[in-house]
């Protein structure tokens, strides 16, 4: 993560870096950062990446693994008013907003009230499902030629529901998805039990989607592509950027061992964006995080062909080669608080029901994460200032989803030949930063 104060680079600060001159550098070493820093470094660039951890150890470390590219509606929608009172009340629910960040989030909240009117929502879901259509695609292409086999599994998932009430819903939420093209299909209990025979007989049915799938490990999907990367000559450096300033020849950036420089800057450190956008960019963007959590069971090997999500539980269990990671809820606490773990810990007091023979905690192992999230529910994918700034971020939880795709977007952005403005290129109008 980048340190969250930046201030303007005075003029006068010294250079010690051995990394001056790189075509781009890129701030955040997250699944984002890093799939665009390989694909631009795949088209010829030279590419430095900056961040103060080791890649991956930030929200890439921790997601739920799931390919969702059936996940085109946001994440809140007009219900999210009569759920505040239980939003501020339930420290434990699945949508939960910290009491004492509210006067925080009170304006980005506001946002996303307005953005739930139809119109801007139906350019939300057209945004989203824009990019999911593309991402698996995209994931296989910038896999190619590399050695890890097995590693991504485009098996499905299974949205599950228990209570013959919620059947309703599950319909209408089908029929939704269809009117967006979204590959489903209704599963009755029998089809359930066959295909995942460890869950509880008390499951009624669910929706499947079979264009979707779920990394094994998606921290080593990280790995596999800083290894890519720097084979094409990509430099990572351990640092903190604690400012930055353009000039003629491109970007200054501050750092805590030194200057580098570039002639261009990609700022895609996920959460911690919007103030080094706003000193670059003169531009407030108005970025929150979902604090999202796991609790990883160990000794929970095949349990799950594929991720499964519990419509009335609200999380998502996914099979990962460490074992069972159950993850989800959202909380909005700001960057600042430190995490409940508690949250971690109540995904697999929510699991108990849901298969035959209870899942084991022995040795589990908790963790939280920032999701950055825009009130619409778009990323911000742009090229700015005179194409001297780049941006990608904000993808809040389908980061790992549409890291592929987002990478080709900003290598179409940094190409030579991409001319003008990137107001001509009509498929990233949704994701513009001058939307806000």
């Amino acid at each position: 993560m980048v340190r969250e104060k930046y201030w303007k680079m005075p003029d006068n600060v010294a250079s010690n870096s051995p990394h001056e001159g790189a075509d781009i550098a890129v701030v955040g070493a997250g699944i984002i950062g890093v799939a665009c820093a390989l694909q631009l470094a795949r088209q010829g660039l030279r590419v430095v990446v900056i961040d103060q951890q080791e890649p991956g150890q930030g929200a890439s470390f921790g997601n739920a693994g799931h390919l969702a590219t059936e996940q085109v509606f946001p994440i809140a929608d007009v219900s999210i008013l009569k759920r505040l009172p239980a939003m501020l009340m339930d420290p434990m629910g699945p949508l939960r907003l910290d009491w004492k960040y509210m006067p925080r989030a009170l304006p980005w909240f506001t946002r996303l009230l307005l953005n739930l009117r139809p119109e801007p929502y139906q350019r939300t879901v057209a945004g989203i499902r824009a990019l999911n259509e593309s991402s698996l695609a995209a994931w296989y292409r910038l896999l190619e030629g590399m050695d890890c086999p097995g590693l991504m599994k485009e098996d499905g998932s299974l949205l599950v529901y228990e209570r013959p009430e919620s059947r309703q819903a599950l319909e209408a939420l089908q029929t939704r998805m269809r009117q967006q093209q979204v590959p489903v299909d209704f599963w009755q209990a029998g089809a359930v039990r066959e295909t995942a025979p460890q869950l509880s007989e008390q499951i009624q049915g669910g929706l499947f989607f079979p264009a979707t799938g779920h990394f094994i490990d998606p921290y080593r999907v990280v790995c596999e592509l800083v290894k890519a990367a720097k084979t094409c000559g990509v430099q990572f450096l351990k640092r903190q950027v604690m400012g930055g300033q353009l000039n003629d020849a491109g970007v200054s950036l501050v750092t805590d061992q030194g200057r580098v420089t570039a002639r261009r800057v990609l700022i895609a450190c996920g959460a911690h964006s919007a103030k080094l956008t706003a000193a670059l960019t003169g531009k407030k963007v108005p970025l929150d995080t979902e604090r999202g959590y796991h609790l990883m069971l160990p000794h929970e090997h095949g349990r799950l062909p594929f991720a499964v999500t519990s419509l009335e539980r609200k999380f998502i269990m996914t099979p990962m080669a460490e074992g069972l990671r159950l993850a989800g809820t959202v909380e909005f606490a700001g960057l600042e608080a430190p995490p409940s773990m508690e949250r971690a810990w109540q995904l697999h007091r929510l699991s108990k029901g849901l298969f035959s023979r209870d899942l084991s905690a022995e040795g589990a192992t908790p963790w939280m994460g920032f999701r950055p999230s825009l009130p619409d529910s778009l990323p911000i994918i742009d090229r700015v200032c005179h194409g001297k700034v780049l941006l990608a971020f904000g993808h809040q939880h389908l980061g790992l989803t549409q890291a592929a795709v987002t990478a080709e977007l900003i290598a179409q952005l940094a190409a030579p030949t991409t001319s003008g403005s990137p107001h001509e290129l009509p498929a990233l109008q949704p994701y513009r930063l001058d939307r806000f």
